[in-house]
C-alpha cells in the first residue's frame, strides 16, 4: 500500500463536479475535513473525499445548473469502494453525481494499484467500463 493521496480544494472540486468556491465553502463549513501541507495549501485526504462524495451523491446536493458531461465517454472521479475476490474484483467510482461500477480482474486492480480515495477515470465503451488510474 502507498501513502494516502490528498487533494487540493481545486482537485476536489473537479472530482465532485462543483466550482472551487463551492468546495472551499464546504470545507470552511466543516462538511469535509482539511489539513494544511508544508506550503500552507489546504488538502483533503482521499478517504475523506471519497466518503464525502458518496454522501453528497446520496443527498442529491449537487448545485442546480451544474453541467455534467462525458467527454469521450470518460468519467473522472474518485474510487469509493473496492471488493476483491479470488479472481474478480468490483471497483466503485463516484464521478460527480454518477456512481459507476466496474467488474474486472483482481490482477488488474492490483496492477493499477487502485485504492479507496484514489483518483481514477471510468471509460465507457458500449457495455464495457474500463478503469484508468489518473
Amino acid at each position: 500500500m502507498t501513502g494516502m493521496q490528498s487533494y487540493t480544494i481545486g482537485q476536489a472540486a473537479r472530482l465532485l463536479g462543483v466550482s472551487p468556491d463551492t468546495a472551499r465553502r464546504w470545507a470552511d463549513a466543516g462538511r469535509v475535513a482539511t489539513h494544511r501541507d508544508e506550503g500552507g495549501r489546504r488538502l483533503i485526504d482521499g478517504r475523506d473525499l471519497a466518503a464525502f462524495s458518496v454522501e453528497l451523491a446520496k443527498a442529491g446536493s449537487a448545485e442546480e445548473g451544474t453541467s455534467y458531461t462525458s467527454a469521450r465517454n470518460a468519467f473522472p472521479g474518485i474510487v469509493t469502494a473496492i471488493k476483491l475476490g479470488d479472481v474478480a474484483a468490483q471497483v466503485d467510482i463516484q464521478a460527480g453525481p454518477h456512481r459507476l461500477v466496474s467488474l474486472l480482474t483482481r490482477e488488474a486492480v492490483e496492477e493499477l494499484g487502485l485504492e479507496v480515495g484514489m483518483e481514477a477515470t471510468a471509460r465507457v465503451k458500449s457495455t464495457n467500463v474500463h478503469i484508468d488510474r489518473s
